[in-house]
């Protein structure tokens, strides 16, 4: 008769923690564009430096808007826990490249594309009547990503299986810029306030841009460490 020793699992079926904090890449983004859109159908509005505006509109108002009123325990909520999960999921997609040489270049890529989820951290901790840290962490959220983006696709370039998402992410800092532009062209405090203008709707889609590039390299990382 025989006895069998237990089988300790090797380094492959041991829960990798990289990949683990990776998928925080992904949820934060998604927690919060759920957030600003389930909210925006429900706020009554806000008031703002004791302007009150109303109706909320998902298409002239600011995501902020939502993070003042009857709305701002959830919204801001959000803001601070997609923050905080976006955050560790930057460590998680840098920490999984550990090794593949270029440390420095690795660990700039890795604090200044964390500054944009900690952006998101302060908007939830700040809002509109805070304007100066609210409007600090919101250039973190997406003006920051122009150079970050592309810095960090350079180091990533240098990484085989992250060669073509390097590259991408150098378009990124391009298109970044670009939607940047338009949101700063067609928002506009005073016509917000009366309700008018498309300064949310463009807002939203520089929002979402700059979110998908981080869910993507989430998602992207869990592949590769899987693989």
């Amino acid at each position: 008769m025989s006895t069998r020793l237990p089988v300790r699992p090797g380094p492959t079926a041991r829960a990798n923690p990289s990949r683990v904090l990776a998928l925080g890449a992904v949820a934060g983004p998604v927690l919060f564009t759920l957030a600003w859109l389930v909210l925006g159908f429900v706020s009554p509005g806000y008031t703002v430096a004791g302007t009150h505006i109303a109706p909320y509109s998902l298409v002239s108002q600011p995501i902020s808007g939502l993070g003042m009123g009857d709305t701002a325990p959830f919204m801001n909520t959000a803001f601070v826990l997609s923050g905080l999960l976006l955050l560790a999921g930057v460590i998680g997609v840098f920490q999984g490249t550990a090794g593949t040489g270029r440390p420095a270049a690795r660990w700039v890529s890795t604090v200044l594309l964390a500054l944009s989820p900690a952006g998101l951290v302060v908007v939830g901790l700040f809002d509109l009547d805070s304007p100066l840290p609210h409007f600090a962490g919101a250039a973190l959220i997406y003006i920051l990503p122009i150079l970050s983006f592309p810095l960090a696709g350079r180091y990533l370039r240098g990484i085989p299986r992250w060669r073509r998402f390097g590259n991408g992410l150098l378009i990124a800092g391009a298109l970044t810029l670009v939607l940047t532009l338009i949101f700063l062209m067609t928002f506009d405090e005073d016509t917000t306030a009366a309700g008018h203008g498309i300064g949310g709707l463009t807002q939203r889609i520089l929002f979402t841009e700059v979110l998908a590039w981080f869910a993507a390299m989430g998602w992207w990382a869990r592949r590769q460490q899987e693989a």
